[in-house]
């Protein structure tokens, strides 16, 4: 019998996890094979080279920050504004889907293809975000302001290291959360 072939997904999320580890860089076939404790040459049956294995990591990441979050939140139950914040949950809680998403935007920095990507991911967050926010207010300044507020404080809200006297960081997020959400403050009615 043949030796069994380390899946494509293993790479792909081998591959995803060295990138949050250590950035784009940290994505090499040879020190990818080394903890996957496999040879290189399995890697080339899937993939044409690292490119190819970087536009799949992409794929996987879409697919499951937005694609599959998307999907989950469908399926659940509760308003759209609850919606916006489970996917605000799923997205951009401290785990392995954070991690990756923070190493894309800086990657992106540097990649012009990866920066499209990253925008058109943006984009889809951002709707979502607005047709939340536009149940309740109807001035769209408004909307694109509080949309655009929301998402700074789901990404920034990682990279601050402030401290907030008399708090924990969650408290205050949940209270910027509450105030740009609040339907009782919805802008212009028409």
């Amino acid at each position: 019998m043949g030796a069994l072939r380390t899946p494509q997904e293993t790479w792909v999320e081998e591959g995803l996890r060295a990138l949050a580890r250590g950035g784009v860089d940290a994505v090499r076939v040879e020190a990818l094979a080394r903890t996957l404790g496999v040879t290189k040459g399995g890697f080339y049956g899937y993939f044409t080279d690292r490119g190819a294995l970087l536009t799949a990591m992409l794929d996987s990441w879409e697919r499951s920050s937005v694609d599959d979050v998307l999907d989950r939140i469908e399926r659940s139950d509760g308003d759209v504004l609850d919606k916006a914040r489970l996917a605000g949950q799923l997205t951009f809680s401290d785990d392995g889907l954070l991690a990756v998403d923070l190493a894309v935007r800086d990657w992106a920095r540097r990649d012009p293809a990866v920066a499209d990507r990253l925008r058109s991911v943006d984009n889809r967050r951002m709707q979502l975000l607005r047709d939340a926010i536009g149940t309740f207010c109807s001035d769209p300044d408004e909307v694109e302001a509080r949309s655009l507020l929301a998402f700074c404080v789901a990404i920034g809200r990682h990279l601050l290291a402030a401290d907030h006297p008399g708090r924990t960081r969650d408290q205050v997020t949940a209270r910027a959360s509450a105030l740009l959400l609040d339907r009782s403050s919805g802008g212009k009615r028409g």
